[in-house]
């Protein structure tokens, strides 16, 4: 199995609260956050993180927890399609949620200082000028966004630019592929915005696709997934995982129901390589992703492989 400790670190404890609450009126239900962090060390680098469709600043618990134990500061925003704000199929919002979803991480960035006030103990703790985005599934198209894709209008135009500076690295989990004809009828009538361009997304990141992730909303084979790679300007990184559907072995949640491929040794693959990932990514001249590669390649048991342009 897997295992380098320099890409995973020795954990540390954490600390967890919820619901810290920023006021939006514009979209009509508060900002509700979770921020998860470690009890000690300072200059702490920062998470924002994004859910997939209907879950919320709940889940995702084996990763969250994993970063801030080694020493990260996680904050999980919950998205207005959450099963948990039970918005009516009908809201006059529904087309526009996944510019809400963008606006979601912004806003949670804009008022780190609430953040740090709300946590006993982080005050003065945090690193600003290290902040990186992670997102899976639909949350990986809302970080794609902050690191500079867009999403192709009717005349097949890039739409506005919404990514943002201050996210310097990210991380995209079973992030869907191009639009077009790319998309099932099913995502065509119920997803148009699902029409990125990655032309522009220029922010350095890792992608993760599971190589048995038979998406409902395209017609293409688990390889869309790899297109956020594939489409995008270096420095990117691909983490293919062998025998991965779109829960990637369990990574909303500790024995999660709707898990369909349930695999505790490739969530923890997810979680070493991805703390490997970002901490080089923010660190410059930091060799732990060097590393964790190396060490995934001379695997007798790989799980997967990586590729980096």
């Amino acid at each position: 199995m897997f295992n380098s400790d320099v890409a995973a670190g020795a954990p540390t404890p954490i600390v967890s609260v919820s619901p810290v609450t920023l006021p939006a009126a514009d979209r009509g239900e508060d900002l509700q956050i979770r921020i998860s962090a470690p009890v000690a060390g300072r200059e702490l680098p920062i998470i924002i993180f994004s859910h997939g469709f209907g879950k919320s600043m709940r889940a995702y618990a084996p990763l969250v927890d994993y970063w801030a134990a080694r020493g990260f500061v996680v904050a999980q925003p919950t998205h207005l399609d959450s099963r948990t704000l039970n918005i009516a199929p009908d809201d006059p919002r529904h087309p526009e949620i996944w510019r809400f979803r963008v606006a979601d991480l912004k806003r949670t960035l804009d008022h780190l200082d609430v953040i740090e006030a709300a946590v006993p103990g982080l005050a003065g703790r945090l690193d600003r000028g290290r902040i990186a985005a992670v997102g899976h599934s639909w949350g990986g198209q809302t970080v794609g966004m902050l690191l500079g894709a867009r999403v192709l209008g009717a005349d097949g135009l890039p739409g506005e630019n919404m990514s943002d500076p201050r996210v310097t690295a990210g991380v995209l989990l079973s992030t869907t592929g191009t639009g077009g004809a790319d998309l099932s009828p099913f995502a065509v009538e119920h997803f148009p915005f699902m029409s990125p361009s990655f032309a522009e997304m220029t922010t350095p990141a890792l992608v993760v696709a599971g190589d048995k992730d038979q998406s409902p909303l395209s017609v293409r084979g688990p390889d869309w997934f790899t297109d956020p790679y594939h489409l995008s300007p270096g420095p990117k990184s691909l983490l293919t995982l062998y025998g991965a559907e779109h829960s990637l072995g369990g990574i909303a949640g500790y024995t999660v129901t709707e898990t369909t491929d349930e695999n505790p040794e490739r969530v923890a693959l997810i979680q070493q390589l991805t703390t490997a990932y970002l901490r080089s990514a923010l660190n410059p001249g930091d060799d732990t992703w060097a590393t964790a590669r190396a060490a995934l390649r001379d695997d007798i048991d790989r799980l997967g492989q990586v590729s980096v342009k």
